[in-house]
């Protein structure tokens, strides 16, 4: 079935005759995880809402309908896409849907709904609505890339997709500079090398990482090392990536302004340019250069 003919099927409002709907019927919204890569790492609840929610509102119609064949399942609902552009036009007829009694299933392209993925806004609406909203738990990039990187996972943070133009891409990352927690990244391989160089300069190029890339498919691959070896080899990553890195070390938290000032200001008192005399001190406290620049600059 083609994605337009999915779509006229959910455009057709279910009225009284509908078998989906029905006042014995409490309709629901389903968050949907999908297989990063691997149709195997299904679940069988997943089948088994695919074959029998009411509408499925999912990312990329031809990616569900694959998904499906793949399964041996047969979407019996009707198919709506429901990606970015379009999420906040389909929030009032996907609510309308579930308080005639219908199940709404929400499916990206692969992992959790919602996590840098359509599906917020919907949740946030039912949620305001007061109409119920529960999980077919999947696969997350976020935390199988966690897992996978060798890094502390006790507490982390995830950072999503950083911004795309370069000064915006800077300041998110040198308000990081001083989080302590393991940072997870979602990043496009068209805009890796940029990113990564960004957080050696904010971050360092010591500061321990990893670069995980087409998890759970068949090119599934996993580069451990520090910022600086990871940006060295960027060109040659390929595929969907996920990038994790370790948070700032204590010793980074602990020196304040005053004391980088000062100690640049020592090295500049005897003989050594600003720049050699902000390099020498970044390197000794394992901090971003840029940050002692401003520390050893900034006024008073």
């Amino acid at each position: 079935m083609s994605s337009a003919r999915a779509e006229s099927r959910a455009a057709s409002p279910a009225g009284p005759s509908s078998p989906s709907a029905g006042p014995d019927r409490t309709g629901r919204l389903v968050l949907a995880g999908t297989p990063l890569g691997r149709p195997a790492d299904a679940s069988s609840a997943l089948c088994e809402l695919l074959a029998e929610a009411d509408v499925v509102a999912a990312e990329d119609t031809r990616r569900l309908h694959r998904l499906a064949d793949d399964l041996g399942v047969t979407v019996r609902g009707a198919v709506v896409s429901y990606y970015e552009s379009v999420e906040q036009a389909r929030i009032p007829r996907l609510l309308d849907r579930i308080r005639q009694g219908d199940t709404v299933a929400v499916v990206t392209d692969a992992g959790m709904p919602s996590v840098s993925d359509p599906g917020y806004r919907l949740v946030a609406a039912a949620a305001e609505a007061g109409l119920p909203i529960t999980t077919v738990p999947g696969p997350s990039a976020v935390i199988t890339a966690l897992a996978l990187s060798g890094l502390p996972s006790d507490r982390f943070c995830f950072e999503g997709f950083l911004p795309r133009k370069a000064g915006d891409r800077g300041r998110a990352l040198a308000a990081l500079a001083d989080e302590p927690r393991t940072m997870v990244f979602f990043e496009s391989v068209h805009r890796l090398a940029e990113s990564l160089a960004a957080m050696v300069e904010a971050f360092g190029a010591d500061r321990p990482a990893a670069l995980c890339r087409e998890l759970t498919k068949t090119y599934e691959e996993v580069r451990r090392g520090t910022l600086g070896e990871l940006a060295a080899g960027a060109a040659t990553a390929r595929g969907e990536i996920t990038l994790v890195v370790a948070g700032a070390p204590a010793v980074l938290r602990e020196v304040d302004d005053a004391t980088l000032r000062a100690a640049v200001d020592a090295l500049v008192d005897a003989g050594s340019s600003r720049r050699d005399a902000v390099d020498r001190i970044a390197a000794q406290h394992g901090l971003p250069r840029r940050k002692v620049y401003a520390a050893a600059t900034a006024p008073g």
